[in-house]
């Protein structure tokens, strides 16, 4: 999510800027350059690469890969020049490129004194000063921590099966066989509804369907110009989040008249309950409307793609059939109902998600700014340039992965996910506290989808920017199989 928001923003505000620059030469040895690496007393040297043009970089060339179906060929071309390190200009910044795993691994390690989270000043407004996404130290150390923790409990992940069980099947109950199901509409409604009822318990509804409404408005000024007057989409955007966040202050201050659980049932409860006075109801708050981007943007697109390369593997499909049949025959001849365990204790079907993860790449890479000058594997990140750390590259590299853009699920069977070659989730102290419960919503979503449908998918292309989605939303035609009563 982060390296989405920051291109889409920054490429908006670049664009209009492009006529005006394109007479200028390429500026590889500017003075910016010059003096970053002549005060520095490390004997460490930028990596090789180009700047491109003035003020606009490299960005124009990034941006027209990003909208191609290999969209780390920006990157490929460059490693191939440069080396997997290298330098460039991109969205308004001097950037170091990582497709280094060794490197990516340091970058998402580090802490606030070498790295921090930097962003558009549109997007900073539009998420506020306090989100978990733009804050670090403490703060930051301490809010992850208390959700992390939560998303972890066992009885959460209880909860989230009842709730996303009742909510794919109530979706299921109404596809219909004789027009196509929109699956990434369909995912993108369950997920947002499971992650709505985590944050702030807000069940199904009038007020649902007014936060999804306004919430539509809210993310819509993530791709929009940073401009805050009256009529413009930004504008429309913070006066959406406005309402979004009285909605969850009426929900918080109603929690404090009926008494807060000491067992709490959302995240709201966990952050309403820390006695470290540090947590504001503001900053709670926004935190809530921030963090309900994943209900609309990386589970639902985990779910969809993992759909997609399924039908265009068959022999995937039917073994994920075979073994979630299996399950299914067996608790209900032991009258038993699934539970998170099962889901999660399914071997093949974690390796279609984590599969999924690898060739989709939902989370192509991070953007840190230096704080300080600082050596990795004898490259220099210059104090005030971006380093960029891009997941997709490592990804779908031959020398980690046969046959990189086949999807195999088969080639986890034996494999390691614990090293810095796999890192969809990011990693460190940022590492996306609900990496467990997006495997778990993207299970059950498998599970009653292969035990109750065949289907035949449209024809349909992954489009990689500004984020990853399916161009024509991802139709299917079902039928119901005996067993889906």
């Amino acid at each position: 999510m982060e390296i989405m928001w920051i291109i889409v923003t920054s490429t908006l505000v670049l664009l209009p800027s492009i006529t005006i620059v394109v007479v200028y030469k390429n500026y590889n040895n500017n003075s910016r350059i010059r003096s970053s690496s002549s005060s520095s007393p490390n004997t460490c040297k930028l990596p090789l690469g180009s700047l491109g043009w003035p003020f606009i970089g490299e960005t124009i060339d990034f941006v027209s890969c990003a909208y191609s179906d290999r969209p780390e060929s920006f990157t490929d071309k460059r490693r191939r020049l440069y080396g997997k390190v290298f330098k460039t200009h991109i969205f308004g910044t001097p950037t170091v490129v990582s497709t280094d795993a060794e490197v990516n691994k340091f970058i998402l390690q580090s802490d606030a004194k070498a790295f921090v989270p930097s962003y558009p000043k549109s997007l900073t407004e539009l998420m506020g000063k306090s989100s978990i996404l733009s804050i670090h130290g403490s703060l930051q150390r301490r809010i992850h921590g208390l959700i992390g923790s939560f998303f972890k409990s066992t009885d959460l992940k209880a909860q989230i099966t009842t709730e996303m069980q009742q909510y794919v099947l109530k979706s299921m109950h109404n596809w219909r066989e004789d027009k196509p199901v929109y699956l990434q509409d369909e995912a993108k409604n369950i997920a947002f509804q499971v992650l709505v009822k985590v944050l702030i318990s807000l069940d199904p509804g009038e007020e649902m369907k007014l936060l999804k409404k306004q919430f539509q408005e809210f993310i819509s000024g993530l791709m929009s110009l940073p401009v805050n007057v009256p009529g413009t989409q930004l504008h429309r955007s913070l006066q959406a989040k406005k309402k979004m966040v009285k909605l969850v202050q009426k929900i918080m201050q109603s929690k404090r008249v009926g008494g807060i659980p000491m067992v709490p049932r959302d995240v709201v409860d966990v952050l309403l309950n820390d006695a470290s006075e540090q947590l504001t109801d503001g900053l709670i708050a926004d935190n809530m409307i921030d963090m309900m981007i994943p209900g609309e943007d990386s589970v639902p697109v985990l779910m969809t793609l993992a759909v997609k390369f399924l039908s265009d593997c068959p022999a995937a499909l039917q073994q994920l059939q075979e073994e979630n049949m299996k399950l299914k025959r067996h608790k209900d001849e032991v009258g038993e109902k699934l539970c998170w365990s099962d889901y999660l204790s399914l071997p093949f079907t974690q390796t279609v998600i984590t599969e999924t993860l690898r060739l989709g790449n939902v989370i192509i890479g991070v953007m840190r700014k230096a704080m300080k000058d600082v050596e990795i594997k004898g490259y220099l990140i210059p104090k005030g340039w971006c380093a960029f750390a891009y997941f997709r590259s490592v990804h779908l590299d031959e020398t980690f992965y046969d046959w990189p853009y086949e999807f195999n699920p088969w080639r986890w069977q034996d494999k390691d996910m614990s090293n810095c070659n796999f890192t969809p989730f990011g990693g460190g102290q940022r590492l996306c506290p609900g990496l467990d419960l997006a495997r778990l919503e993207a299970s059950i979503f498998l599970h009653h989808l292969v035990t109750q449908f065949r289907w035949v998918a449209e024809e349909d292309t992954i489009v990689n920017f500004p984020t990853v989605r399916m161009k024509r939303r991802m139709p299917v035609w079902v039928t119901r199989t005996s067993s889906s009563s």
